[in-house]
């Protein structure tokens, strides 16, 4: 009965500072980025601040993903060290708990935060991001007609394409739905001898069946003046496929959306290793978090009585950014597909694991 009560306490106090953790970064990051989203629409009169703040909000979700890890190891970190300044890790040993016994706790937090981080944070996070770019599109796209191409062209996407028609180049500012709809549109399109025809310009464009869906279009054609249409299809051999390859960022797709995105570009015989090292890291994401309340805990059990702490903080820092490192040298690597996308979505976890594991096995047991 005893352990189960020091159990429970030791894990509610590392939900604690995990979320206390947490929602401090968001807070943060949220306020950063609506001062930057502010600096980017001062040109824009007709933009509230509302709608400022809704764009910040749904973008910072998927932003604090990739900060998650961080996030469980200084929540582990701060909890561990506040139970050793109050003496609380001295009393749990003194009754014959083992520095194994209250790490368990955390770590089944850990494995339960990142199965539901996956589950359900990722899906919400990519909706919302989807919802930030259909809204920065309607403040950012709404006056490409009356803008030139040079003006337009300091961002964004460009797409490269064919059709029986001939060769066109198109620019968006904005892409949403994994590519298949942009918005701020300026294309160029060229004969099949490689002659320049005209430039069009758009609010919007949507993917269909052999072309693209133009709305509030503007024709330039040579000395003539503009011809406003309400709709324009511009011809087009892409497949759906091969836009979301082109547009589509893996971490904007959702996980349970990834296997059939997969299997769409196998088909169209596209590379999907970016697809799939999303998708084995979110599976992997759980036992990250395992990782990093190891290696939290290998730094931060020391009693407070042996000095030392700032060596202990600043080690379990200088820990998880190399963790970090090696994530990204070895996600580089499988996108060069010199990796296989398991090898480098594992490999970070298990190396974390193992040299969390290997130095709380010396301090505890020699």
């Amino acid at each position: 009965m005893i352990t189960g009560t020091l159990s429970r306490y030791f894990g509610l106090a590392f939900l604690r500072a995990l979320i206390g953790v947490f929602v401090g970064v968001f807070l943060l990051v949220t306020l950063i980025d609506y001062i930057e989203m502010m600096r980017r629409a001062g040109g824009e009169r007709e933009v509230s601040a509302w709608i400022i703040a809704q764009i910040s909000l749904f973008r910072v979700p998927q932003l604090t993903e990739r900060i998650m890890p961080f996030a469980v190891l200084i929540g582990a970190m701060s909890c561990y060290l506040g139970l050793s300044r109050k003496n609380e890790l001295v009393i749990a040993r003194s009754a014959g708990i083992s520095a194994w016994q209250f790490i368990t706790p955390a770590l089944l937090v850990a494995l339960v935060t990142g199965a539901l981080a996956t589950a359900i944070y990722n899906p919400l996070a990519a909706v919302m991001n989807e919802r930030s770019k259909r809204l920065e599109s309607q403040i950012f796209g709404n006056n490409n007609g009356q803008q030139s191409s040079l003006q337009a062209s300091g961002s964004g996407f460009w797409l490269r394409q064919k059709s029986p028609e001939g060769q066109s180049i198109i620019h968006a500012l904005t892409s949403t739905d994994q590519g298949l709809r942009l918005g701020g549109v300026t294309a160029f399109t060229f004969s099949p001898e490689g002659t320049y025809q005209d430039r069009i310009e758009a609010k919007s464009a949507t993917l269909a069946a052999g072309y693209w869906q133009l709305r509030d279009a503007r024709v330039y054609g040579g000395d003539d003046p503009p011809v406003e249409r309400p709709t324009y299809q511009l011809r087009t051999n892409l497949t759906s496929a091969q836009v979301r390859e082109n547009f589509a960022t893996p971490e904007s797709v959702p996980f349970w959306e990834l296997p059939s995105y997969i299997d769409s570009a196998e088909r169209a015989g596209l590379g999907a290793s970016g697809y799939k090292l999303q998708y084995h890291k979110l599976i992997a994401r759980p036992f990250l978090l395992c990782a990093m309340v190891l290696l939290a805990a290998a730094v931060s059990l020391r009693f407070f009585r042996f000095g030392g702490v700032q060596k202990m903080v600043l080690s379990g820092i200088v820990a998880g950014f190399l963790l970090y490192v090696l994530s990204k040298v070895v996600e580089d690597l499988s996108k060069a597909e010199i990796i296989p996308p398991l090898a480098a979505a594992w490999l970070p976890v298990l190396v974390g694991m193992f040299t969390g594991f290997v130095a709380l096995l010396h301090q505890e047991d020699g």
